[in-house]
């Protein structure tokens, strides 16, 4: 692991205003790129604007980071980061040559007939945005617990905590004890615990 892992959130936060703290905004954009674009497309979006609308959320937050203010009780990074990522698709959708007039049709219009209720601005898309946001932090994670272990401890864990074996039908596969089976999974579960905690505390 990197020693920026370990980083605390405020720390990230805090060097993002310096344009010319490449390493920050590379940590930023790992996390959360892929994040706005599949929130975007989970509104219906193609992928071409997708990808367009993440590029205009990165520029929008590398000029409105000055303004964030990390105080806990105004609000946390990730719901100004989704309400910034939220009025750039409603502006998307609102200009003349994006109205939705065919192609993903429903779930756009849904979408932009939700954004205009403030009620629901901070209800199912922003649990939402926090459930890929979840996802997005687990994906990171597993690169990096996946290249640490043994291929067989990670081939245990993958088999009998995502797709759904037992531990003997995942022993016999592997040519392991169920023990082992049982003690690869939770090693690799504590380490994807650990290295959520740490990507969380930079992000």
């Amino acid at each position: 692991m990197s020693e920026s892992i370990s980083e605390t959130r405020n720390s990230l936060l805090l060097r993002l205003p310096d344009k010319a703290d490449v390493d920050a905004w590379d940590q930023f954009v790992n996390i959360y790129q892929p994040l706005v674009f599949r929130l975007a497309r989970s509104k219906g979006f193609q992928d071409a604007d997708a990808n367009d609308i993440v590029q205009e959320v990165m520029v929008a937050v590398s000029k409105a980071i000055h303004r964030w203010d990390q105080d806990p009780s105004k609000g946390r990074f990730r719901d100004w980061l989704y309400k910034i990522a939220r009025n750039l698709m409603i502006n998307f959708l609102t200009r003349r040559k994006h109205l939705p007039l065919g192609q993903g049709g429903s779930e756009l219009v849904r979408f932009l007939n939700e954004s205009v209720d403030p009620k629901t601005e901070e209800s199912e898309s922003s649990r939402e945005f926090d459930l890929e946001y979840r996802r997005e932090l687990y994906l990171i994670a597993a690169r990096q617990v996946r290249s640490d272990v043994r291929p067989a401890t990670w081939e245990a864990f993958q088999r009998t905590s995502i797709e759904g074996e037992s531990n003997k039908e995942a022993a016999d596969s592997l040519g392991m004890t169920e023990g082992a089976v049982v003690v690869a999974r939770c090693r690799v579960l504590a380490r994807l615990r650990d290295a959520v905690q740490r990507i969380e505390n930079r992000s």
